[in-house]
């Protein structure tokens, strides 16, 4: 089935029969649709809508086919390869499981990681964090690989008094530039603060999204002239749709 793809792949990407579309696009170009079938993928999952999963799973493993056939074209690899890599490194990974190890866990996956990335000569506590990945969970990981070699607070207290701190230099900035840089040392203040909490921030601004976006949607199903009202009228609609949803059944 897989072969299946990638020969389509192939014909789409072929210089003289393919499709122009598909023949013009770069590493570059395709990354963004890459990042984008995998929040679909996410949402499906937050839905437990299963037909709309495995479509967006389809979406996602074409993408996968469409990255390993550009590289081959260029001579660098090919999508069994790719398959074959991702094999080794979660045999390498489980050696309780795979291999003679007496015991695994989350401290042995961390060592075994640390020591790809020694052996990939990746001297800094921070290589390896991926830029492209989203600013909140980027936050996150850059944190917990400082906290690894002890760069961190010892408790929440720390974290917390950094919000006020920075709250107080985001109202003493007087340019756009400051103000853009202070709400950025803010908001990474906040994913400490949250993971010192024990809670994932991008999960949880998800859901807050999600949490607006809904009782958003009610305020316009009890006024759909709501977009006319002044600001006091539509505050009693969000407070009448915040309680609606505290309600049984709501």
């Amino acid at each position: 089935m897989v072969e299946r793809l990638v020969t389509i792949m192939a014909r789409l990407r072929d210089p003289v029969r393919g499709c122009e579309w598909d023949r013009e696009q770069t590493f570059a170009s395709i990354a963004p649709y890459t990042i984008e079938e995998a929040y679909e993928v996410a949402d499906a999952c937050e839905r437990g809508d299963m037909a709309d999963l495995r479509e967006e799973l389809g979406d996602l493993l074409l993408q996968v086919v469409f990255h390993s056939r550009m590289a081959e074209e260029a001579g660098n690899f090919a999508f069994a390869d790719v398959v074959t890599a991702i094999s080794d490194k979660m045999e390498r990974r489980h050696p309780h499981i795979f291999g003679d190890a007496a015991n695994g866990g989350n401290h042995v996956w961390e060592q075994i990681k640390a020591d790809e990335r020694a052996a990939k000569a990746s001297a800094g506590a921070l290589d390896g964090v991926a830029a492209g990945l989203p600013a909140l969970l980027r936050a996150e990981k850059l944190q917990k690989r400082a906290a690894r070699v002890g760069f961190d607070w010892p408790d929440t207290t720390g974290p917390r008094m950094k919000i006020d701190e920075e709250l107080a230099e985001v109202a003493q900035a007087t340019t756009h530039a400051d103000r853009e840089e202070e709400i950025g040392d803010l908001l990474f203040a906040v994913v400490n603060w949250a993971r010192h909490l024990g809670v994932d921030a991008e999960a949880a601004l998800r859901a807050g999204n999600a949490k607006f976006e809904r009782r958003f949607r009610a305020m316009e199903e009890l006024d759909p002239a709501m977009a006319t009202r002044n600001l006091e009228a539509q505050e009693e609609l969000w407070q009448e749709a915040k309680a609606a949803e505290k309600l049984p059944g709501g």
